[in-house]
């Protein structure tokens, strides 16, 4: 079974994130970070929680289950778990990407 858990923070840049572990793997999380930035776009007005959007792509709400698996297998696609305890952060974009260029095809 798969766990996932949403945040959002500025530090000092506005960031969405998706942690994803595994529940019998707790300390073994992968965090796919999401930084606003030129045509990047994350939560906030006049996007909802969990939305993360490009300006030439579609809008991906991060608090849908099935959005959450379809980053789940490409991660697991791209080899992205980790297979020690701690944190391990990837930029998200690249995932989102692949997903919404597959959605436009």
């Amino acid at each position: 079974m798969w766990l996932w858990t949403l945040g959002h923070r500025h530090d000092p840049e506005c960031l969405t994130y998706l942690t994803l572990n595994r529940a019998e793997h707790r300390h073994r999380r992968l965090r796919l970070v999401f930084r606003e930035g030129p045509g990047r776009i994350v939560a906030g007005y006049p996007f909802g929680a969990g939305d993360i959007a490009s300006a030439d792509g579609g809008i991906l709400n991060l608090n849908e289950p099935g959005v959450v698996r379809r980053f789940l297998d490409e991660a697991t696609a791209r080899g992205l778990h980790p297979e020690a305890h701690g944190v391990h952060d990837e930029d998200g974009w690249p995932l989102y990407d692949s997903l919404t260029a597959t959605e436009q095809a």
